[in-house]
């Protein structure tokens, strides 16, 4: 129903409506006691009687009457300020006069049409919400109070409860008939990733758990996302090892196909009595031989990466150790405050950021050590003054296997990254203005030993 609008013509206030109704009640007085003193002249006492027995009964009737009117559309308003308390928005005012209160009906009726508005929005809104977390794949749990669960979509149904209602129930009564490893999952109260076993011990799912705590009405609730990544990280799986086998397909065909061409020249030259280049076959051969196997050695060290095994280490010794084995100058000092690394491991990341901002065209004594300590992380820069990496190279520059090197394995910032990741940290690539590239290692500097 649409909102009632003020009726059209002449408008009189309220002022003006009751000044003209007081004003009538007072005439109409005047004129009766002016009667009633013609025709009982000399007599005042029982002309004023007569006139109050007149005049004040007519008064009230009238004034009563419009009073009821004014006291109807406040009982109105209040009901249906009601209604809209308990979400109903269906009701509209009317007042037929012109005046302030009609003012008021009008704008009433518009805040109830906007509210009815914004009613039917919201309801859509909810019910396309509740379409999308309800088809969500990912398992939802709502827990309230006392780990009472008020809400569960379809597919946190089907993972804890064959489908039931979960609503209601306890989540302790729940995860007693679920997998042990979601159960531990829970129990360590952060984010994480579980597996759980198939029944017969074939296969393995692989979950992502998430839990975030906020208030809801004023009470506090904890939301539980459950997501399956077995068939994602099947498919990624399937992927790299489409890349792993195209990389080593390659270099190994790289590499065996001249030492084919070459066994095969000598064995011509053995044939025909013309020994004197077979050192020099012999040579390239070992030379090819030792690439391969250094090309292998790489790929098992990056796939057999021990747990790090955490060392108290002073940054002086550390920086020794490195320029014992490659050529780089320390930029400012180093810290006094003592790290917690592997060394060996950390060692063989910065070795492989070094070896690679030398072969970047860098000039030897461009190529530099940062290390300093800023809120509560060791940033650990290795920067040159080579050539750079474009946009694409910046994005794909850490994946395994991927070299823009013709000799090169894609395993140096890849393996960098793994350590540092190992160590709870991360790597950042950036150019420099005015050439090269910072290669940055974030390490916590919170670490403990183990």
């Amino acid at each position: 129903m649409k909102p009632n609008a003020p009726p059209g013509g002449y408008r009189f206030s309220l002022v003006t409506r009751w000044s003209v109704l007081v004003g009538t009640l007072l005439a109409l007085g005047i004129v009766i006691a002016m009667a009633l003193d013609h025709l009982l002249p000399g007599r005042p006492l029982l002309v004023f009687s007569i006139c109050l027995a007149l005049v004040v009964p007519v008064a009230i009737i009238t004034i009563r009457s419009q009073i009821q009117l004014i006291l109807s559309l406040f009982r109105a308003l209040q009901g249906t300020v009601t209604s809209y308390k308990d979400g109903d928005f269906s009701f509209s005012l009317h007042w037929d006069r012109n005046d302030e209160l009609a003012d008021l009906v009008a704008a009433h009726n518009a805040l109830g049409h906007v509210l009815r508005e914004q009613r039917l929005d919201l309801v859509q809104r909810e019910l396309l919400l509740d379409t999308m977390v309800q088809n969500t794949p990912v398992a939802m749990l709502l827990v309230a109070r006392e780990h009472r669960i008020a809400f569960a979509n379809i597919a946190a149904r089907q993972l804890l409860a064959e489908g039931r209602k979960l609503e209601g129930m306890q989540l302790q009564d729940i995860l007693s008939g679920a997998a042990p490893a979601l159960t531990e999952a829970l129990a360590k109260g952060k984010d994480g990733l579980f597996a759980v076993s198939a029944a017969d011990g074939t296969e393995e799912d692989v979950y992502h758990l998430a839990r975030r705590t906020f208030s809801l009405n004023g009470r506090k609730h904890e939301l539980i996302l459950i997501r399956q990544l077995t068939q994602e990280l099947r498919r990624q799986e399937v992927q790299t090892w489409k890349k792993v086998i195209r990389v080593i397909s390659h270099e190994l065909n790289n590499s065996l196909a001249p030492l084919t061409s070459l066994a095969h020249s000598g064995a011509e030259l053995v044939r025909r009595g013309q020994t004197e280049r077979l050192p020099q076959i012999l040579e390239t051969i070992t030379e090819r031989t030792r690439h391969l196997e250094s090309f292998i050695s790489g790929y098992a060290r990056f796939a057999k990466l021990p747990t790090p095994r955490p060392e108290s280490v002073s940054w002086d010794l550390f920086a020794e150790r490195l320029a014992s084995e490659v050529r780089f100058r320390i930029v400012g000092e180093l810290p006094q405050e003592r790290a917690v690394f592997d060394p060996a491991q950390m060692e063989q990341a910065l070795l492989n950021l070094l070896k690679n901002a030398h072969e970047s065209g860098s000039a030897p004594d461009k190529v530099e050590l940062s290390v300093r300590l800023a809120q509560g992380f060791w940033r650990i820069e290795v920067l040159d003054r080579g050539q750079g990496m474009n946009e694409a190279v910046l994005t794909n520059a850490l994946v395994p296997f991927y070299s823009t090197k013709r000799s090169g394995t894609g395993l140096g910032l890849a393996l960098a990254r793994e350590i540092a990741e190992a160590h709870g940290g991360r790597i950042q690539l950036a150019n420099r203005d005015g050439g090269g590239l910072a290669v940055t290692m974030i390490l916590p500097a919170a670490a403990t030993l183990s």
